[in-house]
Formats: C-alpha cells, sequence, structure tokens
C-alpha cells in the first residue's frame, strides 16, 4: 500500500486503523462515500489485521477490479477477456452495456493504485489521446473511475499488433528471416492472421506512411508519442494501421512535462539518442521520426535496428554506434527504402526528416517510383557512419595509420634503416588484417555447436598482446621501448566491452606479457641495458600501475553493469 499524499487522507486512515486496533466497527461505508479512493487502503488495513467480520453487507469487501474471472462487471461494463498487459496498466475487451458495443477498458494495475506517479500519467495518457482525431489513432469513449479505479474506454480494434505480425515472419518480402518475438501492450483481437503472407515493401511503405500521416497529426496538436514500436501500432482486418498507447506522451502545454531530465522514458531498441541519454528537454517531435525509422527498420529486415541483451547495453549502441545498413540483412530491401530508413536514424535530430509529414512524403514519393528527397550519404559521411558502427576496429585500424605514418617519417629521415622499416610494416600489416578477422567473428558469431566456445573478443585480445610482445621482442627494445604504453591502452580499450571479466583478463595478460619483457631485459638481451634505467624500481612502479588501472576500469564497468541492472528493470 502507497501512503497519500494528502494529509487529510492519511489522518483519516490513521483515526480508521485506530478505532479496527481499539475493537471497534468504524462506518466504512460512510467514509467510501465521501472518499471511494480509499477502497484499496481500506481493505489492505483490514486484511493485515483480520478484524473486520464479514457478516454484514455494510462490511463486506469491496469488489476486486483485478479478480481474474471473466467475464464480470465494472461499472457500465462488462469485461469478456484481458487482452494486454504492460507495466503501468492493464486492457480488456469489453461490452459497454449501455450501447451494446464493444470496446476496450484500460486501468491501472492494482500494484500501482496510489502512486500519484502512474495516476497522473494515466491521465496525461486519457487526456493526449481524447484531444486528437484521426483515422489512424485509436479514439477515446469516455473516462472515469470505479470504487477508485481510474479507467479510460477506446474503440476495439480487431486484429492484431504490428510486433506481432513481425514476430510471424511478416518482414518485407522475407519470410525466412529470423523471428522474434513480438511484445503485447495493447488493446488488439485475437484473430488469428496467420494466413498472410510477408509484407511486400509496397505495403511496408503504405503502412508507415500511413502512421508517419498520424504521428503528424499528434505533433500538430502539440503531442510527442516518445514510446512508438511495433506493439503500440495496430492492424485491423484490412491492415490499416492504428497508432495506441500513450502513456509516455509529452504534451507541449504549461504544466505537462512529464519528464525530468536525467529520466529515460520509453522502450531501448525504439529511442533516439537523445531520449535514450535522459535529456528530456531536447525529446521533441524528431524523436518519434527516429522511432519511426527504428520501426521501418525492422519491418525491413525482421529485427530493430539495435537490440542487445540488456537495456544498457541497447542504450548504448544507441548514443554511440550506427546500425547496419537493411541490405546487408536483407538483400532485398530497395535502396529508396534503405536511405529513408538510415535518415530517420541519424544521430543528430537535425539530419533527420524536418517532420513526419515529410518522412510521408519521401514514402509516398518512393511508392511511385519518383526521385526522393534524400540522398545518399558522401564518401566522408558513408567513412564517419562505417567508423560508429565498427568502433572497436576502427579505432585500432587509426591507431596503427597513425603509429605507420611516424614509422615512415623515421625511415624517410633515416631514423631506422630499411631492415627496420620492413619489419613493422609486415607487423603492421598482420595486425590490420587480424583485426579485421576477429571484428567478422564478432559481428558473425557461431550458431551453438554443443561445445564451448571462448568469446572472439577473448582472442582478440589475445592477439593484439601477442602482437605486441612479438613486434617489443624481435622488433624493438621490449622493455626498454616506448611502445610499452600499449598495455595500458590495451586495457583501456577492453572497457569498451563493458564486461569485468574481460578487463581482468586484458590486464593479467598484460602483466604476463610485461613481465615476459622483464625477463628479456635482465636475462636474454643485457645490450639493453647499456642506455637504459636498470634499477627494478621502475618495472615494479610500471607493473603497479597497470594493475591499478586494471582495478579502476573494472570498477567503472561493475558500476555500469549495475546501472544496467538497474535500467533492466526499469525500462520495458
Amino acid at each position: 500500500m502507497h501512503p497519500p499524499d494528502d494529509p487529510q487522507l492519511a489522518e483519516l486512515l490513521d483515526d480508521y486503523l485506530s478505532q479496527l486496533q481499539a475493537g471497534q466497527r468504524p462506518d466504512r461505508a460512510a467514509l467510501l462515500s465521501e472518499h471511494p479512493e480509499l477502497a484499496a487502503a481500506l481493505r489492505c488495513l483490514e486484511a493485515l489485521h483480520g478484524l473486520v467480520p464479514v457478516a454484514s453487507d455494510d462490511l463486506a469487501p469491496l469488489p476486486d477490479p483485478f479478480d481474474d474471472s471473466l467475464p464480470r462487471d465494472f461499472g457500465p461494463y462488462e469485461l469478456l477477456e484481458e487482452i494486454g498487459r504492460g507495466g503501468m496498466g492493464v486492457v480488456y475487451k469489453a461490452r459497454q452495456k449501455a450501447l451494446d458495443r464493444v470496446v476496450a477498458v484500460k486501468m491501472i494495475l492494482a500494484t500501482h493504485w496510489a502512486s500519484p506517479e502512474h495516476i497522473r500519467r494515466f491521465q496525461v495518457e486519457a487526456w493526449a489521446a481524447a484531444r486528437v482525431r484521426h483515422s489512424n489513432i485509436t479514439q477515446i469513449h469516455d473516462v472515469g473511475q470505479h470504487h477508485g479505479q481510474h479507467y479510460f474506454t477506446m474503440e476495439y480494434v480487431e486484429g492484431e499488433n504490428l510486433a506481432q505480425r513481425v514476430a510471424r515472419g511478416g518482414k518485407g518480402d522475407s519470410p525466412h528471416l529470423p523471428e522474434r518475438p513480438g511484445g503485447c501492450f495493447a488493446q488488439m483481437g485475437t484473430v488469428p492472421f496467420s494466413a498472410r503472407g510477408p509484407l511486400s515493401f509496397d505495403t511496408i511503405a503504405r503502412l508507415v506512411t500511413a502512421v508517419a500521416r498520424a504521428v503528424d497529426h499528434l505533433h500538430a496538436h502539440g503531442i510527442v508519442h516518445r514510446d512508438l514500436k511495433p506493439s503500440n501500432i495496430l492492424l485491423d482486418c484490412d491492415d490499416q494501421p492504428y497508432v495506441t498507447d500513450f502513456g509516455l506522451a509529452k504534451v507541449f502545454v504549461p504544466g505537462s512535462e512529464a519528464t525530468a531530465t536525467g529520466v529515460i522514458a520509453g522502450t531501448p531498441s525504439y529511442m533516439a539518442p537523445e531520449q535514450a541519454s535522459g535529456r528530456s528537454a531536447e525529446v521533441g517531435p524528431a524523436a518519434d521520426i527516429y522511432s519511426l525509422g527504428a520501426i521501418l527498420y525492422e519491418l525491413l529486415t525482421g529485427q530493430p535496428p539495435f537490440h542487445r541483451e540488456s537495456p544498457l547495453d541497447t542504450l548504448l549502441d544507441i548514443l554511440g554506434r550506427e546500425p547496419r545498413y537493411p541490405r546487408q540483412i536483407n538483400p532485398r530491401v530497395p535502396r529508396g527504402l534503405e536511405l529513408i530508413c538510415l535518415k530517420c536514424l541519424a544521430k543528430s535530430p537535425a539530419e533527420r526528416y524536418a517532420s513526419a509529414a515529410a518522412l510521408a512524403d519521401d514514402l509516398e514519393r518512393y511508392a511511385r517510383h519518383e526521385p526522393l528527397a534524400v540522398r545518399p550519404p558522401d564518401m566522408g559521411q558513408r567513412v564517419m557512419q562505417w567508423a560508429r558502427r565498427r568502433p572497436a576496429l576502427a579505432w585500432r585500424l587509426i591507431a596503427l595509420c597513425i603509429f605507420y605514418l611516424v614509422e615512415i617519417g623515421n625511415y624517410h629521415y633515416g631514423v631506422v634503416d630499411r631492415e627496420f622499416h620492413l619489419k613493422i610494416s609486415a607487423l603492421a600489416v598482420a595486425w590490420a588484417v587480424v583485426s579485421l578477422v576477429c571484428e567478422w567473428f564478432v559481428e558473425h558469431p557461431r550458431p551453438a555447436s554443443g561445445y564451448p566456445a571462448l568469446p572472439a573478443q577473448f582472442v582478440w585480445g589475445t592477439l593484439d598482446s601477442l602482437i605486441l610482445l612479438i613486434t617489443l621482442l624481435f622488433v624493438a627494445d621490449g622493455a626498454a621501448s616506448a611502445l610499452v604504453v600499449g598495455y595500458p591502452l590495451l586495457i583501456a580499450a577492453s572497457a569498451l566491452w563493458f564486461h569485468v571479466r574481460f578487463v581482468s583478463f586484458m590486464t593479467a595478460l598484460s602483466l604476463a606479457s610485461y613481465g615476459i619483457l622483464v625477463l628479456d631485459f635482465y636475462a636474454w638481451r643485457t645490450c639493453l641495458q647499456t642506455h637504459f634505467d636498470t634499477s627494478y624500481s621502475r618495472h615494479i612502479l610500471f607493473a603497479l600501475s597497470l594493475v591499478v588501472l586494471g582495478a579502476v576500469v573494472s570498477s567503472l564497468v561493475e558500476r555500469l553493469r549495475m546501472l544496467n541492472k538497474f535500467y533492466g528493470r526499469q525500462l520495458p
């Protein structure tokens, strides 16, 4: 039971509890007639103390709006079946008794009965949906309370949602792509659509065009949906889409701001970068355009642009990486639809379509086989997108290029001889090839074969350390070389994988590799001691610095994993 915020209500509950503890029989009916919102709180108190008999009618338990028995009455409605449930509410298919029509009734879950924030969000959803009228937006019929239980009713759409369609193979002209289970949280019907084939690209363009027009209508009325995703788009029997679920809507009127800065609200795979970073003040119509692009991406490929095992990993990908080109996943995707999709998914809001209407216009141009407003990225943009798409490989190649440019300069000015230059060139090429191969295995993991497989990043880290060791032993001056700074760099770079075990692994590997260099310095190549400090303290301090660095990086990664668990509970 959540304590009420109103001091007067809290005082009434305290007085009611005192009477129960004193063995008295408080006038429950009179209290509820004046304050029906206290029903759940009274029921909780009575259940805890077991002091109220149920023989008389006035002390009988109140009807539970979340009773599982169906059908049953709920005020002016008869609840027929549950058709959707989410973190905040539940949706029932119901019959409006007075008009004898089928509607959808949405109410707050019992666990959130007294939460002011959930009630406020619920009211914002009802108000936002009720103020717009569009053929592709579900309409609100009624808003009210029954025994203190907030609810609103909306039109019932007989059919399925877009996530269900995608999950059973509704990808664009590609029924053999892997399926993802679709979520369910809206007033969808139970009519089986299994006889329908995969969505054609023309159908996909038509669906997203209709949804974009509906979203543009929302924006024109000062509403940003903020939770557009396939499960919030319903399809009727004629494949007409309906936008629903305004639980996270942002309404641009005085006093309507719902989310504080730093709070992340929405579904990770469909969030715009500004939404994923918690910059709520920057979340506007462009965030919905990004979500429309993510929906289009999933319809074309069968998967969202970013989807990792944990919400935090997904959010980090949204903030720092580029999605794979849809045609790399589904080669049948038309080039025009790919360009439209990628423009919607631009990291910067300014680089996306100026409005949802502009997106719809371009989709209609595609359908009419006319030139599109969107243009392919130039070479510089493609390079930047590639680097964000594969950051681990990109940073390694950048570091190798910088290192090799320095080496070419040294060779050109006679600092190193030809033999040394050829060795460095061979090692640089080998390192680049190894990085490319390891990146391929990271992006294309082997299917489960029944045998344990070492994760690709561990193999990649081992090869990085081995190549650095070979370079220092056989080309450079071992422990006396400035290239030993590569070890702390390897430890720092291991944090990009966000796994504590991998950071510990790279720290141990770096210590072992440096230990071999120390042995080489004192036992195998004693000639290195001629022009270098021979004291042990330097090596001890360097090794300790590697340990400290590994501990600090591990601690930071562990904190990120803890945040990951937290957001895993908070996000849908």
